[in-house]
């Protein structure tokens, strides 16, 4: 099989295409034929050396749908149309940036389909995330209610809006290119805020504050996130586009009283079925936006690592083997 495979710590190069052999199905692990895999900033720092326990070389990739090839599971028959995310994948053992890839039982997730492979493949990771994250906030059921995404033209960042606005959010996002503004008034933000790398200031649009901040952005802004939020208001962190540790952070003095700070983890979604195909049957009906902006071949993934690293996309980028 082919398979893009990461040989060392370094620049988008270290990703070389490479024939490997079919990994052979053992215990509770299944073979997926690989259709389809999202990329993610996650993977990118990985190839930078910066995830710890990674081995090289490795196949990366934390999330890939497609088909079961060999299967170990009754209930995962050969043919199954299947989804898998996180679980280490692409970290402690090889991912989807390959034809083939041998993944653990529960982490695949069953799913009923039309969508076609690219656009299936957009949606694990990045939807999950997005409708984990606004469950953490409590954004669900917020008719009326007012959110901003820090962040918003990252791939979570949009499906997060395309959620929030079936919910009937009002959606005020922030991007710091304003040639990316009109992505986010397709996924349906209503007031896209440019950031100048500055204080960020809400006063003419929201005096109060919105209802929920999603802080896609992480560390670097997290603490002015607790700022712009209403009082009693909730900001979830669940991206790290500037890092992971907020230094000197006080919460006392840092969080106003009564303002409830959150997290989330992608990984607290891996193998939820349900969620899926809700996310899933939601795109289908026209609701959710898949947010796909482009597609590259698995011979072009360092060109696709260089594009995501390079902050171009305005979207969830995919690779098809």
């Amino acid at each position: 099989m082919r398979a893009a495979v990461c040989t060392g710590p370094g620049g988008p190069d270290v990703l070389q295409l490479r024939e490997l052999p079919i990994p052979a199905v053992r215990g509770s692990w299944s073979l997926v034929r690989v259709r389809g895999a999202g990329l993610n900033r996650s993977e990118l720092r990985t190839r930078q050396g910066h995830s710890p326990n990674v081995r090289f070389p490795r196949v990366l990739g934390i999330e890939c749908v497609g088909v079961v090839a060999a299967a170990t599971d009754p209930a995962l028959p050969e043919g199954t149309t299947v989804a898998a995310v996180m679980g280490e994948m692409g970290r402690e053992f090889d991912g989807g940036y390959a034809e083939y890839a041998l993944l653990p039982n529960s982490l695949l997730m069953p799913v009923t389909t039309t969508l076609p492979w690219d656009v299936f493949a957009a949606l694990p990771e990045t939807y999950l995330t997005a409708q984990g994250a606004l469950d953490a906030l409590g954004a669900g059921t917020g008719e009326g209610k007012r959110l901003l995404i820090r962040g918003g033209t990252s791939s979570v960042g949009l499906a997060a809006a395309s959620i929030a606005g079936g919910h009937g959010l009002e959606i005020a996002a922030t991007t710091r290119q304003p040639d990316k503004a009109d992505a986010l008034t397709a996924a349906g933000v209503h007031h896209v805020v440019l950031d100048d790398g500055g204080p960020l200031s809400l006063g003419a649009l929201w005096p109060e504050g919105p209802d929920y901040v999603l802080d896609l952005v992480g560390a670097r802004t997290a603490v002015e996130s607790l700022r712009l939020v209403r009082r009693g208001g909730t900001v979830c962190v669940a991206g790290s586009l500037s890092g992971w540790s907020i230094a000197d952070f006080q919460p006392v003095a840092m969080i106003p009283s009564g303002t409830r700070l959150t997290a989330f983890h992608s990984d607290d979604m891996k193998g939820d079925t349900a969620a899926l195909q809700r996310i899933v049957d939601e795109v289908e009906a026209g609701v959710y936006r898949p947010n796909v902006d482009r597609v590259f071949a698995l011979a072009d993934i360092a060109e696709a690592h260089r594009y995501m690293e390079d902050d171009r996309a305005r979207g969830k980028l995919v690779v098809l083997p």
